[in-house]
């Protein structure tokens, strides 16, 4: 964190800051770096800031959304609000990994953008929006900003957990499965591990809401619906995967460690030593990853609330997580290192 100062501004510019404590674009020159905010703070929904010298409007998150919410509805402000503090949290971890954010400005067949949109009032009736991904497009149902929507819609589709960040990197898990699987070299491996992709994708889903995950699930998968095609699979597993290497590295910012009193198990005792972001063996992340998790359902279990993480890491999860963590690395590799 570093306080700004406010900068001499040119005229029809917006505002330029520079970082106090002299952060500086060339020790030589001795020029303070500037920085103005992202277009979006305009609205109250966004607060990043981007070098003054890029003259682009918007932040690395906000560039790429397509549509945004009608703030003429009452509400939909502090929904939007809600959302961008959700993408912007998945956009840290894109970041810092260096993986490829397309823009539409970039003119690639498949950018990354987002519809955050809600549902339409037509004279035929209610025209639902479903969140998704199709060809790079990310739609998000904006009623998932309301905690109470949300809960509903968990409760009915029999889920232990739903959250907005958990939606976005769902989401994104179908993005990166079309770059780094599909455009990449590792449908082979892939396929041994989620199942083959090419079965009918409609008719899977058909089926799973008509039948249900197989009662044997939990051995093989992080969640129900990963059951229901292996794009789902590997979607549920990827975010699954940003779940942990992010709480990984925020324990690791506190200086976390746990050692359980009384209780004679190494699995209970870590030093969150290292920055998950950066560690290149995914055993050593699961190691750490066993007693935080343990720890976060029994902190908020004694708060009367349900488990922070509701699921159970098998064998063949883990595999599934280490390649993704594989997947991950290897383009890491092929980019220059970008600051978050």
């Amino acid at each position: 964190m570093f306080a700004l100062h406010q900068a001499d501004t040119p005229a029809g510019d917006r505002p330029r800051w520079s970082a106090a404590g002299g952060a500086h674009s060339g020790a030589a020159l001795g020029a303070p770096l500037q920085f103005h905010f992202c277009a979006n703070a305009d609205h109250g929904v966004c607060n990043w800031l981007l070098p003054a010298d890029e003259n682009q409007p918007m932040c690395r998150s906000c560039r790429h959304n397509h549509l945004a919410p009608d703030l003429s509805i009452e509400g939909n402000l502090a929904r939007w609000q809600r959302i961008e503090q959700a993408k912007q949290h998945l956009f840290y971890s894109l970041i810092r990994w260096g993986l490829p954010i397309p823009a539409q400005a970039d003119g690639v067949a498949e950018p990354l953008v987002f519809d955050l949109v809600a549902d339409v009032q037509t004279d035929m009736g209610v025209q639902r929006v479903l969140t998704g991904h199709d060809a790079g497009l990310i739609t998000i149902n904006i009623a998932e900003a309301d905690d109470d929507e949300r809960e509903k819609r968990r409760i009915g589709m029999g889920e232990p957990y739903r959250t907005l960040l958990g939606h976005f990197r769902h989401e994104i898990g179908h993005f990166y499965w079309d770059i780094l699987v599909r455009d990449g070299k590792m449908l082979d491996e892939f396929r041994s591990l989620f199942g083959d992709e090419r079965a009918d994708y409609g008719a899977a889903l058909q089926r799973h809401y008509a039948e249900g995950a197989p009662p044997d699930w939990p051995g093989a998968y992080i969640s129900a619906y990963a059951t229901s095609h292996p794009w789902e699979d590997f979607a549920e597993t990827f975010a699954h995967h940003l779940h942990i290497v992010d709480t990984l590295e925020t324990a690791h910012a506190l200086g976390l460690s746990i050692d359980a009193r009384g209780v004679d198990d190494a699995a209970l005792r870590t030093d969150v030593s290292f920055d998950a972001y950066r560690v290149r063996d995914f055993d050593a992340i699961v190691d750490a990853w066993t007693p935080v998790s343990v720890a976060l359902n029994s902190l908020t279990r004694s708060l009367g609330q349900q488990d922070a993480y509701p699921f159970v890491l098998s064998q063949t999860i883990i595999a599934k997580l280490d390649f993704i963590h594989r997947l991950i690395r290897a383009q890491e590799a092929t980019t220059a290192p970008v600051a978050a």
